[in-house]
């Protein structure tokens, strides 16, 4: 799989290298580093071309890396069913830069677009609606930023004593916020159903 991935990522620079900065093979998955300005037009191109068919935009989100000059990364991911192969697209910019919205290729972006500017504050020019998607009307800052503080901020919810709608600060310390990662089938204490055989194998 990494040898067709490795010969993809080679013709699309090729055939676009004003819209490819980068790319790479990592853990078996395709990442192509684009400029900015050229999101659009390359969208449409992995649309497009025949050797990629990239029809589906499955994700888009964004990273926040605060020590970077250019601080975030818009994150896309494309399903080509064609082909049966996926890309990731990430798109570099500093805070004050704004992203070209790929609405008009793909339309299912108007949400993810939405999300991203509630979460990260990353403006995405020509979209249509670009309103907050997640949070309360009249929310300041984006929770998903690194430097969002845990303290100093309210919340609303509706109070079934009052039978109405309570505004409450947020408090959310750093101590209780707890990390698991393990996976549930590895804390079970009891055998899953169709797990006996591979005890007896065992």
């Amino acid at each position: 799989m990494s040898d067709a991935l490795n010969e993809l990522g080679a013709l699309i620079e090729a055939k676009r290298p004003d819209c490819v900065l980068a790319w790479d093979v990592t853990h078996g998955e395709l990442n192509i580093d684009v400029a900015p300005s050229n999101i659009v037009n390359f969208m449409e191109f992995l649309k497009k071309e025949p050797t990629c068919m990239f029809t589906s935009l499955m994700d888009q989100t964004a990273v926040d890396y605060p020590d970077r000059d250019k601080r975030f990364d818009v994150v896309y991911h494309l399903l080509s069913m064609h082909q049966n192969q996926r890309v990731r697209l990430r798109v570099s910019i500093r805070e004050d830069e704004m992203v070209p919205s790929v609405t008009e290729i793909h339309p299912g972006a108007n949400w993810f677009e939405r999300e991203t500017f509630d979460m990260f504050g990353i403006i995405f020019t020509d979209h249509p609606d670009l309103r907050r998607l997640l949070t309360d009307y009249g929310f300041r800052g984006h929770p998903l930023r690194k430097d969002f503080p845990t303290t100093g901020y309210t919340e609303v919810r509706y109070d079934e004593e009052l039978k109405r709608v309570v505004y409450e600060p947020v408090s959310l310390p750093q101590e209780y916020r707890q990390f698991d990662f393990m996976s549930p089938w590895e804390g079970a204490n009891y055998i899953l159903p169709g797990d006996e055989k591979e005890g007896e194998k065992a």
